[in-house]
């Protein structure tokens, strides 16, 4: 009996060629719960697909990982799509996925929905970071595709609103493979050439894949990096795109940002018609004040008689001064009579009227004027003061007080 003999690695190419040929392998769609998902270095994602009983080991390559709009997540219910083969090398079978979907919801809202949670953490929606529009911009840089209505209405509009600010159109691709690297750079580049005071990005409507390009993280990045304060501007009312949420405002449509963007000239030329009329008016009732005020002093008597003035003043001077000598006379006149009242009583208390009353006024040699027996002595020499002169005498008698 021969028996074939095989080495591994000729059973497990024998098995995958079995199972490359089975209809039902080559294209499954299997349901089951997300384990052990891991991402490495070389973009390959590898991870389990479970349910209550068993378990399917899984492969997504690099090239069909870029695909994903969502970040798959441990316990999260999915459907895989691919085929199932054995890796020859281990001798395995595994699922080797092209495309994963999430269970219950779309998975570009479930893309939508992590990335907005994700960005609101790291603050990139808070309102206190929020610029404020320029009230009068000199140029508008409209990034958008040059080919799409948008862009013509957005024109056209702030044309007709406000022609002086200048428009500057960025193109860029806002649908497909690489429109959110081209939304981002042109964002970037308006920055880094201080391209405008504003800028407006943005497309018309779609569905949520057509608006896809602004849900991007790299778009949301650059508009919150913008040093520019932005408008978003994506599809009709009801959209709503992570770009609206970073922006520093958000418009219900293109036509909307053009009319946010700018004021209506028509309403400031009105405003301006208003002021210049309140203006004048005020100006009016002014000069007429003045006016008045004007003739009112033309017909004053300092202007039709202006020596008056001055004879009126000289009066008035001649009239003080003579209430002024007046006052100092009768000020000196009683200064005067009180002086003579005071020099009278002043003489009356002065000794030399007592002298003359024939009283006299003893002193010692020294000039000590003597009130008692006891300031001088037998044989001293003292001085009488009589009221026309003196008389040096000399003691020779003591009567009264104590000899000394």
């Amino acid at each position: 009996m021969n028996e074939n003999i095989l080495t591994p690695s000729q059973v497990s190419q024998y098995i995958k060629g079995f199972m490359d040929r089975d209809r039902l392998l080559s294209g499954l769609l299997v349901r089951g719960e997300l384990s052990n998902y891991k991402m490495y270095p070389s973009g390959h994602h590898y991870f389990t697909l479970k349910d209550g009983e068993g378990a399917l080991r899984c492969v997504m390559f690099r090239s069909d990982a870029q695909s994903l709009r969502f970040r798959p997540e441990n316990g999260m219910q999915v459907t895989a799509a691919g085929r199932v083969t054995v890796f020859p090398r281990d001798g395995q079978y595994q699922l080797y996925c092209v495309r994963l979907t999430p269970e219950g919801v779309g998975d570009l809202y479930l893309a939508f929905e992590q990335l907005k949670e994700k960005l609101a953490r790291e603050g990139l929606f808070d309102l206190s970071r929020k610029r404020a529009l320029p009230r009068f911009p000199e140029s508008i840089a409209l990034i958008t595709s040059p080919a799409g209505a948008a862009v013509r209405d957005m024109i056209r509009i702030l044309g007709a609103r406000w022609p002086m600010a200048r428009i500057k159109v960025l193109p860029v691709r806002v649908q497909g493979e690489g429109a959110a690297q081209e939304i981002a750079a042109a964002i970037q580049w308006a920055n880094w050439q201080q391209a405008a005071d504003l800028i407006i990005t943005g497309r018309g409507g779609g569905s949520m894949e057509d608006l896809w390009a602004f849900n991007e993280e790299c778009v949301a990045r650059a508009i919150f990096q913008s040093e520019i304060p932005v408008i978003s501007a994506v599809g009709h009312e009801p959209d709503v795109c992570i770009s609206d949420f970073v922006a520093d405002l958000r418009a219900a449509t293109p036509s909307n940002a053009a009319e946010l963007a700018v004021p209506d000239q028509g309403e400031i030329s009105a405003a301006l018609e208003g002021c210049r009329g309140r203006l004048t008016g005020e100006a009016a009732h002014l000069l007429g004040g003045y006016r008045r005020e004007l003739d009112r002093l033309a017909r004053s008597r300092a202007m039709t008689d202006p020596a008056a003035y001055f004879k009126e003043k000289r009066l008035f001077l001649d009239y003080q001064s003579g209430r002024l000598a007046h006052g100092l006379e009768r000020s000196l006149s009683g200064r005067r009579e009180r002086l003579s009242k005071l020099a009278a009583a002043l003489d009356a208390m002065s000794p030399l009227k007592v002298l003359g009353r024939g009283y006299t006024i003893a002193q010692g040699e020294e000039g000590k004027i003597l009130s008692s027996v006891r300031d001088t002595a037998l044989g001293n020499t003292i001085h009488l003061r009589l009221s026309d002169g003196e008389l040096g005498c000399r003691v020779e008698k003591i009567r009264g007080g104590k000899k000394r």
